[in-house]
Parts: structure tokens; C-alpha cells; sequence
């Protein structure tokens, strides 16, 4: 029976992620070595036999943010139509899914207002200086940016699509049907909520999941339900009949 699945995709290492400077409106580059390291990935996760697999793809979300978009292209899944922020490209080769790109301002880095390119510890020194208290983002939000409820609201908007376009009508059906899975290439904090939304947690109790710079989590479902939505915490390649 089928269980759909959305894997979602942290966007490359940046100069600023790699010293830990909160990044969300601004749009800066991945780093050589985040690119090495996510055309890696690529390599690693996305195939026939693999844990991404572009043929089961039935869409595909993506961040406003160019690391995002990088981020998917060097992902390499095979899309059959150019993206949508390069439309003057060479007709794609390599085709593996039909899937549709859509850039997705839901699934935009968390509005970090006056945080915005600070670290954590500097937010805590200026907030110490200021006579203010502990600063935890998943309960007091940014100033001048996104509260917790704000994100909320944003995630479970798109957790509705994906599960009305994509999940509803796929679930507990036999294997044989169309693709169904989906793929989210965003950022670390949206991510990390996006995750605890999925499972029906509040993100005021500081969801405590890591997904590093590149990597990839699964988010699905149990005993075939759409009404027990589950993170997957490991998962295995399909072995292809010609190593049997």
C-alpha cells in the first residue's frame, strides 16, 4: 500500500550558516564546499534505487531564497520543465519526474527582523545589555520579524495543501498509482517547524530537531493514515533486482 512521503532539504552551507549568523531575508550564495557537499547528497539520496526517488516525485516546493534554489539544481532530481528562475536554460537533460517546481514563499526562512544576520550569542548580550530576559525564537519570536504564531499559521497552510493536492488521494492505495511524494527545499528553523507542524506539535515547545546545512529529513505517516502523520527517523534503500 502506498504511504506518501515529503522529504525536506536544508539549503547548502553559507558563509553565515557556517558561522551561525541568522539568515532569512537575506540572500547570500552556498559556499564552494556547500556546494560540493549537497552535489554529493545528490548523489547519494536521489536515484531509482535511492532514498529520493524523482520518478515518485509529484511536486516540489522551493524557497524564494536563491541558496534554496541552488540548492534543488545541484540537487540534480531531473525536473522535465526548466525552473522557474532560470527559464532561459538549455532544455533540461537527464529527465527523471515530472514534477512541477514551485517557488513557495510558506516555506521562506523565518523573518528574523532585528535579528537578521546576528548570531545567538550576540542576540544574548544585546538583550542582557538591554535589561531584557532569555530570548528563546520558538516562544518570543523576532522583533521586527515573525512570531511563532506567524509561522504557524504559514506551515500548516502548506501542510494542508500537500496533504489536499498530493497525500489524500494516494494513501493506503496499491503501490501501482501515480507519484505522490513531495519535495521541500528550504531552510533550518522553517524546517525544524515545518517537522513539529507536521506531527500536530506546537512550535512554542521549542521543537527539538537538528537538520544541518544540506541535509534531508522524511516526514510520512503510520499504519497508512493520513490521520497519523509520523517523522521517519531512518529509512532504506530499494535494492535493485540486477545486484539480487
Amino acid at each position: 500500500m502506498t504511504t506518501p512521503r515529503v522529504f525536506v532539504v536544508r539549503h547548502g552551507e553559507t558563509e553565515w550558516s557556517l558561522n551561525g549568523r541568522h539568515t532569512g531575508t537575506t540572500d547570500i550564495p552556498l559556499t564552494a564546499n556547500g556546494e560540493k557537499r549537497v552535489r554529493a547528497t545528490g548523489k547519494a539520496l536521489v536515484g531509482d534505487d535511492r532514498l529520493i526517488n524523482p520518478r515518485k516525485l509529484a511536486h516540489i516546493y522551493v524557497s524564494p531564497r536563491k541558496r534554496a534554489q541552488r540548492t534543488l539544481e545541484l540537487l540534480d532530481v531531473g525536473c522535465k520543465d526548466k525552473l522557474p528562475w532560470n527559464q532561459s536554460a538549455a532544455e533540461p537533460e537527464n529527465v527523471r519526474t515530472n514534477a512541477k517546481v514551485e517557488i513557495e514563499n510558506d516555506v521562506r526562512e523565518w523573518d528574523y527582523g532585528d535579528y537578521e544576520g546576528l548570531t545567538s550569542k550576540t542576540i544574548r548580550e544585546n538583550r542582557a545589555a538591554a535589561g531584557l530576559g532569555p530570548w528563546d525564537i520558538w516562544r518570543d519570536g523576532c522583533p521586527g520579524g515573525e512570531s511563532p504564531i506567524d509561522v504557524t499559521n504559514r506551515l500548516d497552510r502548506i501542510i494542508r495543501d500537500i496533504r489536499t493536492r498530493f497525500h489524500e488521494a494516494a494513501i493506503g492505495k496499491p503501490k501501482h498509482g501515480g507519484p505522490c511524494d513531495v519535495l521541500v527545499v528550504a531552510h533550518g528553523h522553517i524546517l525544524r517547524a515545518f517537522a513539529a507542524r507536521w506531527v500536530g506539535r506546537s512550535i512554542h515547545d521549542n521543537p527539538a530537531l537538528i537538520l544541518e546545512a544540506g541535509g534531508v529529513g522524511t516526514l510520512s505517516y503510520e499504519h497508512h493514515s493520513i490521520d497519523e502523520p509520523a517523522i521517519l527517523l531512518g529509512g532504506a534503500f530499494t535494492v535493485p533486482e540486477t545486484t539480487l
